[in-house]
């Protein structure tokens, strides 16, 4: 069975690369063409276009990875089966739940390099290929941000970068809730400990008088530092797990609503054991009666079932944050629902 199972593994992880391959060329492909339009613009060009393309593949590779475990396991098992290599393992003793042990296998080399994929690789190609982007078209890289900082509201009107921001205001309130200062800022810089600003007008607030000021320089001790703008610039999908909870963090430490990131967060977790209930929800298709059916309509049939998984997981996230469900649930619903429903089906195939 070692050896058998050697066999099985390799044949499925063949055909999920082929099936890699042609998802992910299409996916750039479409990447790209829905990025010329913005070639021209400042100095981006079409090499830049291509560029920022390329550097989404690993991004789109993470996105589409349940859908290619999918389509590769119903083609690499059904390859078997129609080559009656699949029959003669089981007339040498193997059963099915020993093929499906294999490719549990596979789908856990493949799940945890999906994690690694979308929590190391996908992000760091993402916030690279944005910054690249952002200074070819002459970007600032996001406008009318809100932080909050203890008793201080920080709007932020241009981000430069994560050390440079630029026409801000910042709002301090008294305990009570009663506001106390305001301050205009032209431009603010980290210099590793401190905000350094330049061009400030201070209002402050009396009980029986308003009295305002204007300096030159001043120095803001803030506990929003660059990490966290940098948290705050890129989408929650393109961060890293432990940027979502340093976001996290952050967040209730304020009295923020971190719902949001905390689904994110368990989507990352439950991630690969989506694409190994996916890879084993494959087998009976491909083996049992549907051994017969074409590769066309075996195709058919895994792409459709990945279509509506796809959609049914993102409307349970959607769901989970407009109700307010627990987060784990949220995230995990689809996929042990699909992991039952996957137990039963090789309970029954025979």
């Amino acid at each position: 069975m070692k050896l058998l199972g050697r066999y099985v593994i390799r044949h499925v992880l063949e055909l999920t690369g082929i099936v890699a391959l042609g998802l992910v060329s299409i996916y750039t492909l479409v990447v790209f063409v829905s990025d010329i339009n913005d070639a021209g613009k400042g100095d981006y060009g079409v090499v830049d276009v291509l560029s920022y393309s390329l550097l989404m593949i690993p991004s789109s590779l993470y996105i589409l990875m349940p859908i290619i475990a999918l389509l590769g396991t119903l083609m690499g098992v059904g390859q078997l089966s129609r080559g009656s290599e699949l029959t003669a393992m089981r007339a040498a003793g193997v059963s099915l739940k020993d093929i499906a042990a294999a490719v549990l296998i596979t789908g856990g080399v493949l799940g945890a390099f999906a994690f690694a994929l979308g929590d190391w690789i996908a992000p760091a190609a993402d916030h690279y290929a944005e910054a690249r982007r952002d200074a070819a078209r002459g970007d600032s890289i996001a406008q009318s941000l809100w932080f909050r900082d203890a008793d201080q509201f920080i709007q932020i009107r241009q981000l430069e970068s994560e050390n440079d921001v630029r026409d801000l205001t910042v709002y301090r309130a008294a305990p009570d809730g009663r506001l106390t200062r305001i301050s205009t800022i032209k431009q603010a810089n980290f210099d590793g400990s401190h905000w350094q600003l330049q061009g400030v007008q201070f209002t402050q607030f009396g009980a029986e008088r308003v009295d305002t000021a204007a300096a030159d320089h001043a120095e803001l001790k803030s506990g929003i530092a660059p990490s966290v703008l940098r948290l705050f610039i890129l989408e929650s999908d393109s961060l890293s797990l432990s940027g979502l909870l340093r976001l996290i963090s952050y967040l209730d430490s304020n009295h923020l609503d971190a719902g949001k990131y905390r689904l994110t967060m368990w989507r990352k977790l439950v991630e690969p054991l989506t694409v190994m209930v996916m890879m084993l929800f494959a087998i009976p298709f491909a083996s049992g009666r549907a051994r017969d059916a074409g590769t066309g309509q075996r195709l058919l049939i895994g792409m459709l079932i990945g279509i509506v998984f796809y959609v049914v997981n993102k409307v349970s996230v959607s769901l989970g944050d407009i109700y307010g469900w627990p987060a784990p649930l949220a995230a995990s619903a689809p996929t042990l629902a699909l992991a039952a429903i996957t137990a039963f089906r090789l309970q029954r195939a025979r």
